[in-house]
């Protein structure tokens, strides 16, 4: 017997006979938000993300200006008015992406992708320097509880909170290490 099964047969032992104990989850599940549209853009924003709060039918033209000579990944069932004029199937040439969204949390300003129609894989997300999220108003949920309760946590969930960065031990700040360096949010109402 190893010293790992060892110390967990003397913990099985010394709580045998132990009565049940209840233990009380009183965890927050939601959040009172009124604007949760506002909430988010705020939050995204303060990520240094470029945010974009548009009507639904202004979404596409907004996504042919921001995409215009860049050559970008769309994912499998990204929907067909969003598509830029040429799509990008290698990621390797791809400028940057253009995906929608699972879910954003507005009291984070959080992005959660799932690899769901429109998502894409993981890969297609973190490798380009250049990533256009569309986020519709319905998707915003106020916070983290809300979030998970809609999420399947048998997918592949990527938590996007701003454009990748990281800091070195001299809190020098490197952008892009490990996903895009730029990170543009349409909200779409």
């Amino acid at each position: 017997m190893g010293a790992r099964e060892e110390i967990l047969a003397r913990v099985r032992q010394a709580v045998a006979g132990a009565p049940e104990v209840e233990i009380p989850r009183g965890y927050r599940t939601t959040v009172p938000l009124e604007d949760l549209v506002g909430r988010f853009a705020e939050r995204v924003d303060d990520y240094n993300a470029t945010v974009h709060v548009l009507a639904e039918s202004d979404v596409p033209a907004k996504i042919a200006e921001l995409t215009a000579g860049r050559r970008m990944v769309v994912p499998e069932g990204l929907a067909e008015e969003w598509w830029p004029a040429v799509p990008e199937s290698d990621l390797a040439k791809a400028h940057g992406v253009i995906t929608g969204c699972a879910v954003g949390i507005a009291e984070t300003g959080t992005i959660v992708l799932d690899a769901g129609p429109g998502q894409g894989a993981r890969a297609q997300t973190l490798l380009p320097d250049y990533h256009l999220c569309v986020v519709r108003a319905g998707q915003v949920v106020a916070g983290v509880p809300e979030a998970v309760a809609r999420l399947d946590p048998a997918r592949p969930l990527t938590w996007i909170s701003g454009p990748s960065a990281t800091s070195d031990i001299e809190f020098n700040r490197v952008e892009g290490v490990h996903g895009p360096r730029t990170l543009e949010v349409i909200i779409s109402t």
